[in-house]
């Protein structure tokens, strides 16, 4: 299955990027394909955050499953991500706020 990990970013230290990385490492392990917004945002794409989000939502849309990480409900982007998610009818599974 390929999933995409949903979380805040913008606003903490090192960009949640430990937090991310964790998620994906797990995911990894029990044999997923994972999209990870933190190996997606690049200096060259992250001009501003709409930019991000157009990356980033380009990239969910190629996926299986949304899941959460801690925190994010009190993102814009995940939860935009996670709303889209929802709408489209792709799993979502992860923390519950």
């Amino acid at each position: 299955m390929k999933i995409y990990i949903a979380g805040p970013m913008s606003g903490i230290k090192d960009y949640n990027h430990p937090a991310f990385h964790a998620m994906a490492a797990k995911l990894r392990a029990e044999g997923h394909d994972v999209v990870s917004p933190a190996e997606l945002i690049t200096d060259e794409n992250y001009t501003t955050w709409i930019a991000a989000m157009r990356v980033c939502i380009a990239a969910l849309m190629t996926c299986d499953r949304v899941e959460k990480i801690e925190g994010w409900s009190k993102s814009k982007g995940a939860c935009i991500e996670v709303d889209l998610a929802y709408r489209l009818g792709v799993y979502v599974t992860g923390a519950t706020e």
